[in-house]
């Protein structure tokens, strides 16, 4: 999902395997991960996607960045009950949970794997573009 506080900002849901970028986005106070082709059009995560930076995860710190020591992570949304913070976050191995705004812009990850759809995702009826778009081409003869 993205932020709410990007619901200015042009965004798509995230495609399993590409490599995404921290970044912060023009007119805003929030960071939230974008493609490098793209960099002003946020890709929103689901929760349960699983993401592996380049090297080790790094926040910003006090005065200096710190090393979160490990490049593997799932992304989940905290304080959902308080609508105005940031509610992106990574969950490392340990436990450790970080809010994406805190990530040191510039780092890239990869997707590794999004989240299975639920039943009543799978269940949803298609759009009506995604229909036009599906529906089978008749030939008369």
């Amino acid at each position: 999902m993205c932020d709410y506080s990007l619901h200015c900002v042009a965004s798509r849901p995230a495609v399993s395997a590409e490599t995404l970028m921290v970044t912060n986005f023009h007119g805003t106070s929030t960071r939230g991960f974008a493609s490098p082709a793209q960099p002003a059009v946020a890709v929103c995560l689901r929760p349960g996607t699983e993401i592996a930076f380049e090297q080790e995860a790094c926040k910003e710190g006090g005065l200096f960045r710190k090393s979160l020591g490990d490049r593997v992570a799932r992304f989940r949304q905290v304080d959902l009950d308080n609508p105005t913070v940031h509610h992106d976050a990574l969950e490392f191995p340990d436990g450790t949970i970080v809010k994406v705004n805190d990530l040191v812009v510039g780092q890239r990850a990869r997707i590794l794997q999004l989240p299975a759809e639920t039943k009543a995702e799978a269940a949803e009826p298609p759009s009506e573009r995604e229909a036009v778009l599906a529906a089978p081409e008749y030939v008369i003869a």
